[in-house]
């Protein structure tokens, strides 16, 4: 388990499913299709390098690759073998560079495999890495932003073929525009942004991720039983991770769940009864990914933590879009890398940027 992994093979794909829809809180699109069009891609073309930042040249030429909408959509809109790789194609024509590694938006769910498939298609590398540690619903988000780099030049590429650039100021104004171009184009689209060096990329990347996923996924493989089971296993192999604190805040059964899609995002909250009914209900409010979770007044876990629910049975992680009435589950929540606790990511994540009001605590303070 400690060896580490120097590609991306169809060995891999089953346990970097499981492990990055752990970690992706909730959202990143369901991980079903992505992966066989990974796998598809793996078996044409071979497997995936999968590289450090570290390795790369100052002055490559990395490019983010990844899909883009309200996730509830994705699991009706499928994405096709040919996307992603054309996507980096059309944006290679745009900007008249050559890329010489692809890296990911976020490490969540569908969004961990785009990436994977665009570079089998177009035999690059893979970077062991992503903009978030997670997942997070808009653009600005990114550690990659948080770190300077510009959104823009931007492509973005729909189920039909149709492309649109953009060129905006901000990253806040791009996430706007990206985000309508998805709702006009059913709801999810594929896009390559935030372009960079490979002296940006290592100031800015959240490492290791990848091949994380993996381990994680192999020790929900393995230790696959009823979420109690899991609690120790998970504490100990986030402990020596960048994420450090992992624990189990509740069980219990949803007896409720509402999304409705606005501004392209799916937005709402899930109501957990406690089995026995003994303590208060778990609310965990969703904006793509499960953001907060909170019993009466008192704050449990809140974005930039992740927190995770899992199938109480097998302790499979559920995405928000799979959250089902009368599902049996278990919530975790883990602490969030160093990074989205710097002074400037908390000016993009923190509760109050997503309308609640009150201040971040993190995860071992709690």
């Amino acid at each position: 388990m400690s060896q580490p992994i120097s590609h991306i093979g169809l060995e891999h794909l089953d346990d970097l499913a499981l492990g990055a829809v752990f970690l992706a809180t909730g959202g990143g699109g369901d991980p079903y299709v992505p992966k066989l069009i990974t796998a598809e891609a793996i078996k044409t073309f071979g497997p995936v390098p999968l590289v450090t930042a570290e390795s790369l040249a100052d002055d490559a030429f990395v490019v983010p690759v990844g899909s883009v909408g309200a996730p509830t959509v994705s699991l009706e809109l499928l994405p096709s073998v040919e996307d992603a790789a054309k996507t980096l194609t059309a944006f290679e024509k745009f900007v008249g560079r050559k890329i010489d590694a692809v890296a990911s938006f976020e490490i969540g769910g569908g969004n961990s495999f785009i990436p994977i498939c665009a570079a089998a298609a177009r035999g690059l590398p893979v970077v062991d890495g992503d903009g978030m540690g997670r997942a997070l619903p808009e653009a600005q988000m990114m550690s990659y932003p948080i770190g300077g780099v510009k959104p823009t030049p931007a492509l973005a590429y729909d189920y039909a073929g149709n492309q649109a650039t953009f060129e905006t100021d901000t990253t806040e104004t791009y996430e706007r525009h990206i985000r309508a171009f998805s709702m006009a184009a059913g709801g999810m689209i594929t896009a390559a942004e935030h372009s960079m060096t490979g002296r940006q990329l290592k100031d800015t990347i959240i490492p290791g991720t990848v091949s994380f996923s993996v381990k994680l996924g192999q020790l929900l493989r393995e230790k696959r039983g009823q979420a109690p089971s899991l609690e120790k296993p998970l504490a100990e192999l986030f402990s020596t991770s960048i994420y450090g604190e992992c624990r189990m805040l509740y069980t219990g059964k949803v007896i409720d769940k509402t999304t409705r899609i606005i501004g392209g995002y799916d937005i709402g909250e899930a109501t957990i009864e406690d089995f026995d009914s003994k303590q208060d209900n778990l609310l965990v409010n969703i904006k793509n990914e499960y953001l907060l979770a909170r019993q009466g007044e008192r704050v449990r876990a809140s974005v930039p933590d992740l927190i995770t629910i899992v199938d109480y049975e097998t302790g499979t992680p559920i995405n928000a879009e799979r959250l089902r009435y009368g599902q049996r589950v278990a919530v975790f929540a883990t602490g969030c890398p160093e990074f989205y606790r710097s002074e400037a990511a908390m000016k993009v994540v923190a509760p109050r940027c997503f309308g609640f009001d009150f201040d971040y605590v993190p995860l071992e303070e709690l």
